[in-house]
């Protein structure tokens, strides 16, 4: 319905960040499971998740006139940023990208990471998941993408550590969409 209408207002009120490897299926809808291989990346800052899409256009100018003829798009960037909260071997991996952490020994329980001397690729697949109230859910999905960019990582005193980082979107062909927004809201109701 256009115009103002307050129950088209969405509160992301909860939500979950999950990963999996490339090719994962995704649920179809917003009520399934997510598969096995989806890793929940647990908790995350109160800043939340903020999607952003940049797109360049570069104008063709012409002699004749002083305004672009028209734009011709050149660059599309989609990338969704958060901050994680938890510290384990799902979400260290997932921030300084790839690689696995392991036991030093059987039975040891000391466990190594090690952080590549090259950047290696870490193509995954991502989801974003909130829910308004106890019916309304959205359901976001990338299906191929990676860590593009890491915050800087403080240790201090007073205050949990962060992961902050930013994923960004990559195309798997020229026919698929760089991300799926699933929902049962009915304010998408014709």
């Amino acid at each position: 319905m256009p115009g103002m209408n307050p129950s088209e207002i969405r509160v992301a009120g909860t939500g979950r960040v999950l990963t999996a490897p490339l090719g994962t299926p995704a649920p179809t809808d917003v009520t399934a499971q997510w598969p096995a291989a989806w890793r929940d990346l647990g908790y995350t800052t109160t800043d939340g998740i903020r999607f952003n899409k940049k797109d360049k256009i570069d104008p063709v100018d012409t002699w004749q006139s002083v305004s672009p003829a028209r734009f011709v798009y050149s660059d599309r960037d989609l990338t969704v940023k958060f901050a994680l909260l938890q510290l384990n071997e799902d979400t260290l991996p997932f921030f300084f990208g790839g690689a696995a952490v392991k036991e030093t020994a059987e039975g040891s329980k000391l466990y190594r990471y090690e952080i590549a001397a090259e950047p290696v690729e870490d193509e995954r697949m991502l989801g974003v998941e909130f829910a308004d109230g106890g019916v309304i859910r959205y359901r976001f999905v990338i299906q191929r993408g990676q860590v593009t960019e890491t915050e800087e990582l403080q240790l201090t005193r007073t205050a949990a550590l962060k992961l902050g980082l930013t994923f960004t979107a990559l195309a798997t062909d020229s026919t698929a969409p760089l991300a799926v927004w699933l929902m049962n809201d009915p304010a998408y109701a014709k």
